[in-house]
């Protein structure tokens, strides 16, 4: 007798970067379709990245599975509307992977009688909302060892990093892509926003004081912050050095033409979850440095002299000359150990095995 497959849907917002889609898109890709029947649920079927989710041959409703909470008084009708899609379609869990506290799609679960859970990417739990959707949450993942804390009474919760395709991220299909000589080239892939500290890599890029040293920004720089970056590069005399490149749907080809990966923050008090990008430019065995923050330091916990005090320039512009200083053979070392390190503890074998024996688990299978 064949035995019935799990259905299990995916939401997200949107697919506008490649950033929690791609994990979306690895994990679907990824999953036994003789044990899973999988489909996916957005707001929007706009993105550069939505096409690329096409390619995997699921069913994407163009569906929105939360609500705003107010006016209260049409709450209840609003979320039946979501409770009625899930029983329509006869879901058997629901992985959410939108960002917000928002718990309405997991109320919409249980009105459904669907197993509902999410998976924790950002930092943060103390209000409301969020107490509220870790309660009516079935399951929590997390995706770094310091996010446990924010739910103490939950035992339904388990660590899972995400999951990275080295066979995708890897520097060998850039074999012709050259990086230029007596160039150091220092890369940073980030959305552009305030809280990323891109100004303490650009100072630090100056303190160095070496026309032979340039950055290049990945990451859309068109809106009020792009414009206060390149303002302090002029400031500081380093335009000539700074290149913003806006926003790239495939980085690997910036990452492996560069010298150096660095991922800044502003001040100490910014947590991260799991920093993709820092984990991209590590499977792309390139030298990282980052900021000594949550998320970031669990990513490099194997490599303490990578890191450096969030917000300092200073410290930041040390650790660069000290990745510049290197000779080749110890850079090439390191490089090589890190994507190692990328292979042995954020494989995504393991990423899909820990999720298959959840869903099972889950429901009891």
């Amino acid at each position: 007798m064949k035995t019935k497959r799990i259905k299990i849907l995916f939401t997200t917002s949107n697919f506008h970067t490649a950033g929690s889609g791609k994990v979306i898109y690895d994990l679907v890709k990824g999953l036994d379709k003789q044990k899973f029947d999988i489909a996916i649920a957005c707001g929007s079927n706009k993105g550069a990245f939505f096409k690329e989710v096409e390619t995997l041959g699921v069913p994407i409703h163009v569906f929105e599975t939360k609500t705003p909470y107010r006016p209260y008084t049409t709450l209840l009708p609003r979320v039946w509307k979501i409770a009625k899609f899930y029983k329509q379609h006869e879901f058997d869990i629901v992985h959410s992977w939108q960002w917000s506290s928002d718990w309405t799609e997991a109320l919409a679960a249980k009105i459904a009688g669907v197993k509902w859970m999410y998976t924790k990417k950002a930092m943060g739990a103390n209000n409301k909302h969020w107490k509220i959707k870790s309660y009516l949450a079935n399951f929590i993942v997390t995706i770094n060892d310091e996010m446990r804390a924010y739910f103490p009474t939950k035992k339904q919760q388990t660590l899972i990093p995400i999951g990275i395709d080295t066979s995708y991220y890897n520097p060998t299909l850039f074999k012709n892509i050259k990086k230029k000589e007596a160039i150091f080239n220092i890369i940073t892939v980030a959305n552009l926003v305030p809280v990323k500290g891109v100004e303490v890599l650009i100072e630090a890029v100056s303190l160095l004081n070496d026309k032979h040293v340039t950055l290049t920004i990945v990451g859309d720089c068109d809106n009020a912050y792009g414009e206060e970056l390149r303002a302090f590069t002029n400031t500081l005399g380093i335009e000539n050095q700074v290149r913003f490149l806006g926003k790239k749907l495939d980085v690997r080809p910036y990452i492996v033409a560069s010298d150096l990966y660095v991922i800044p923050t502003l001040n100490e008090g910014r947590k991260e979850g799991m920093p993709m990008a820092l984990v991209e430019a590590m499977s792309m065995q390139i030298p990282v440095l980052g900021s000594d923050i949550t998320g970031i330091n669990f990513v490099l916990k194997a490599f303490n002299h990578l890191l450096f005090k969030a917000g300092d320039t200073k410290a930041l512009a040390s650790k660069i000359n000290m990745i510049k200083t290197m000779d080749e053979s110890s850079r090439k070392h390191l490089a090589h150990d890190l994507r190692t390190y990328c292979e042995t503890h954020f494989t995504m074998k393991s990423f899909i095995n820990k999720h298959e024996f959840l869903y099972k688990k889950l429901l009891k299978k």
